[in-house]
């Protein structure tokens, strides 16, 4: 959450899965560097920045009990961001996001009881919603236990938000669900390939097995961070959930690829939804093969229930508290593609120039996770 860093004097506690202090400092500036130049982030990982070197999935994040109770001494707030995000693979999603969540709701509960925390702040997913078909969901009719859910990634979020709820009754918490995010709305670069990926599988192609009409809830990842870091922030929310999407605002499959082919000179694809069984088998066959072609077809076997649900998210609340809806995705989504293919789907980060940071103590922080993912 880039906002924590640059809007916001708040010192942070940071637990990132590394060995050593100069490792931890790089995989931050490896994460980073898209936000920040190097001057400024030396200044903020100097000035305001704790690395705790700790694991996620094990007890007590294996640290060493005096680092351990420094962190629950110090910690007045609690940002719980960290999440695989492997939809295809339950013993990962198990191990990282219910174990992983526990061990940082017992952290929180240990704060709780030491001196009160001012706010437990945790990102969970739109797709606790489970099974849906052409629907507006709300906050707080989001979870049915009754429904079936998609993956395993969706099923322990859901379970991840229960455990807050009856765990942490008595702590002021905020559950947040980001719908598919997606680029910056901003400027035209990304770290996170996999759905933009995907999409550009799709839009390559001269035919779609998709309803022309059907909404898909995308929302940029600029507004997902903005929105997570001021309501933190905030002494009292006005809501305990909130959908960081684009609602009844999100774009039809048409409107994207009218926008796509004006900005990018190509033809508009036809619609057929009568393919979808047949592309769906097809994608299924096509995961098992190598190369290029397998990859996007595995990342489309992935995606492909979320993309064909025509479900959104109600985001009134958010865009309350923001004062302004997120960007239309179509406004910034051939720039996105065009320098996604330009650089190969990979983020081409800069190397640590060399410098070596001092880890710093400090009281009064807010505690965060470096973002694991599958």
């Amino acid at each position: 959450m880039s906002g924590l860093w640059t809007g916001y004097a708040d010192r942070l506690n940071l637990l990132v899965r590394a060995k050593t202090e100069p490792e931890a400092r790089e995989r931050l500036w490896q994460s980073l560097q898209l936000h920040m130049g190097f001057p400024a982030f030396l200044e903020y990982v100097h000035a305001r920045v704790r690395i705790f070197l700790g694991d996620l999935t094990s007890e007590r994040f294996g640290l060493e009990d005096d680092e351990y109770h420094a962190l629950v001494d110090n910690t007045d707030s609690i940002l719980h961001c960290a999440a695989s995000l492997n939809r295809k693979s339950e013993k990962q999603c198990l191990n990282v996001n219910l174990r992983g969540s526990l061990e940082v709701i017992q952290l929180a509960r240990r704060a709780q009881n030491h001196h009160g925390l001012r706010r437990y702040s945790h990102v969970s997913t739109v797709a606790v919603a489970g099974k849906r078909q052409n629907e507006v969901v709300q906050e707080d009719s989001s979870i049915d236990w009754a429904r079936s859910d998609y993956d395993p990634y969706a099923r322990t979020k859901k379970f991840c938000e229960h455990m807050v709820h009856q765990l942490l009754p008595d702590v002021p918490h905020t559950i947040f669900r980001p719908a598919i995010v997606m680029g910056d709305s901003r400027k035209p670069e990304t770290t996170q390939f996999d759905m933009v990926q995907a999409f550009d599988m799709l839009a390559r192609l001269p035919m779609l097995p998709l309803r022309p009409d059907d909404r898909i809830d995308i929302v940029p990842a600029n507004y997902v961070g903005g929105a997570i870091v001021k309501i933190h922030q905030m002494e009292k929310p006005n809501y305990g959930i909130y959908h960081l999407s684009s609602g009844t605002g999100s774009q039809t499959y048409k409107e994207l690829t009218d926008a796509l082919a004006k900005q990018g000179g190509w033809g508009r694809p036809s619609y057929q939804p009568w393919l979808g069984g047949p592309f769906s088998k097809t994608v299924n066959w096509l995961a098992f093969r190598g190369g290029a072609v397998g990859y996007g077809a595995s990342l489309l076997k992935v995606f492909w229930p979320y993309l064909d649900w025509n479900t959104v998210f109600d985001n009134s609340r958010v865009a309350q508290e923001m004062g302004e809806a997120p960007a239309r995705f179509s406004t910034y989504a051939f720039p996105l593609l065009k320098w996604s293919r330009e650089n190969g789907f990979k983020y081409p980060a800069k190397a640590w120039p060399g410098e070596t940071t001092a880890g710093v103590g400090g009281e009064g922080r807010s505690f965060a996770q470096k973002g694991r993912s599958g």
